[in-house]
């Protein structure tokens, strides 16, 4: 793993999000309440992006089933409950996997992740 320069600090205001390419990963990097989070981004159930994903208690959950996952450590804390009936078969298509989540750090004006190559 090795350090790689995404963005100047300034570019990620509180609230905003910008994905990445990092190697072959798109990398969804995300200011939320000032703190900054990495993510794959895609969710793990169906790969399906990540970017337009609602942040709620810690969480960022996908717009597309409402899979959540803890921005911390990528846990999941809910497995596709969308749409209602049907969330339960699509849950079988993939079982519950975690989001990948990469060390993120700001150093001399720049935010930095860190990405298994």
């Amino acid at each position: 793993m090795a350090w790689t320069k995404i963005l100047a600090a300034n570019a990620l205001a509180p609230g905003a999000r910008e994905v990445v390419k990092v190697g072959d990963r798109n990398i969804l990097v995300l200011n939320h309440e000032n703190n900054l989070y990495a993510v794959e981004n895609k969710c793990p159930h169906l790969n399906l992006p990540m970017k337009s994903g609602k942040i709620k208690d810690g969480a960022i959950v996908c717009s597309f089933h409402r899979s959540a996952f803890d921005l911390s450590s990528g846990e999941v804390k809910t497995w596709c409950p969308w749409p209602p009936g049907v969330g339960k078969l699509m849950s079988m298509v993939s079982q519950a996997k975690t989001l990948p989540v990469f060390p993120v750090r700001v150093e001399d004006g720049n935010i930095l992740v860190d990405v298994p190559e």
